[in-house]
């Protein structure tokens, strides 16, 4: 009897260690399941905040801010600059635009549920692109704007007032 292997009690040692590898790896379930309903809310988030957000913002700045600039910067080399800025912001709106256009379908499925492997390369691009466009808006083009605006207070309320008019259009009917 001695020289019986004892292979069949080994196995059972053996399955003991695949099993409480497994249930140790069990224990992640909670946090697994709290990041993939996180990341369920941000992509839906995200989405909404693209539609309802970023868009309209781009379109504002196009027809409000950009036409009331255009049309008070003196003519000459102010109003070449101020047109060659807002053709860069114009054509930055289109390229995130177009970058949301490529990830957009990913993060609908994300926001469903469903399983989805996002691109991080373009996330990244996507949200440096963004931070530049904003720096340079911030840095130099809405300094300028109102510098060029400020010369004359009727320009200033115009926008206000047009800025108004839009956000109230933009409004759902209290009826």
């Amino acid at each position: 009897m001695s020289n019986i292997p004892n292979a069949p009690i080994t196995n059972f040692s053996h399955c003991h260690e695949g099993i409480l590898r497994h249930l140790t790896a069990m224990e992640d379930l909670s946090a697994l399941a709290e990041a993939a309903e996180r990341a369920r809310q941000v992509a839906e988030s995200t989405r909404n905040f693209f539609r309802d957000v970023i868009f309209n913002h781009h379109e504002e700045e196009e027809r409000v801010l950009f036409e009331a600039v255009l049309a008070s910067a003196e003519p000459g080399e102010e109003l070449a600059q101020v047109k060659s800025i807002t053709d860069r912001l114009t054509r930055e709106h289109r390229q995130v635009e177009a970058m949301w256009a490529k990830l957009e379908p990913q993060l609908k499925k994300m926001a469903k549920g469903q399983p989805v492997a996002i691109d991080p390369v373009a996330l990244q691009h996507l949200v440096a692109q963004y931070q530049a466009h904003a720096a340079f808006e911030e840095s130099l083009f809405l300094p300028l704007s109102e510098a060029i605006l400020s010369r004359n207070s009727n320009h200033m309320a115009a926008l206000g007032l047009s800025l108004h008019v839009r956000h109230i259009k933009q409004q759902p009917s209290p009826t």
